[in-house]
């Protein structure tokens, strides 16, 4: 299992991630569907196709619309 920490910056507006995401080191063409993972809600989200684990760096938060 691969755990990407991010930063609040790397976070779209909505508290969010795409998954494949380039920062797991992935390529887009040899990957499952892209699915949304929302990481602001617990501060961490799991892709139910790879078990890839996004999650916020310690100390990081996120505020919607910043």
């Amino acid at each position: 299992m691969t755990t990407v920490e991010l930063l609040a910056k790397d976070l779209n507006h909505q508290g969010g991630v795409f998954c494949p995401n380039p920062q797991a080191d992935m390529k887009l063409w040899n990957s499952h569907p892209k699915v949304y993972l929302d990481v602001a809600r617990t501060g961490q989200a799991k892709c139910p196709y790879c078990g890839t684990v996004y999650q916020l760096k310690a100390g990081e938060h996120f505020h919607a619309g910043h």
